[in-house]
């Protein structure tokens, strides 16, 4: 009866495992972009943009560095549409501007001018 308590634990056990590998996602890349973010706000608004990009797994952007860094699965999206999601809320993602209309909605504060 043990013997076979200690295997059914065992095939649970690694069955588990195998399913936590499949929620994973498959294959990531990770992609830095250089924003313009000035402060918290902005922080705020290009991860929330960032997020809504299908296949993005994580961003964090660093408002010290201006850096975003995003996990992102590349069969489902890729660098341009990040990059193309920064500039739709009005910031710039590396040498792309941002959009004219986005920028000007920005607060104040989040103006790098």
């Amino acid at each position: 009866m043990l013997r076979y308590l200690l295997i059914m634990a065992a095939v649970l056990i690694t069955q588990s495992q195998l399913t936590a590998s499949n929620y994973s996602g498959g294959t990531s890349d990770t992609l830095e972009i250089k924003t313009s973010a000035v402060c918290r706000m902005c922080k705020n608004t290009i991860e929330k943009a960032v997020m809504t990009e299908r296949g993005v797994k994580s961003v964090r952007l660093d408002v010290p560095s201006k850096m975003a860094t995003v996990v992102y699965n590349p069969e489902k999206t890729s660098p341009e549409k990040i990059r193309k999601a920064i500039t739709a809320v009005g910031y710039t993602a590396d040498d792309i501007p941002p959009e004219p209309e986005a920028f000007e909605n920005l607060h104040f504060c989040c103006r790098p001018d």
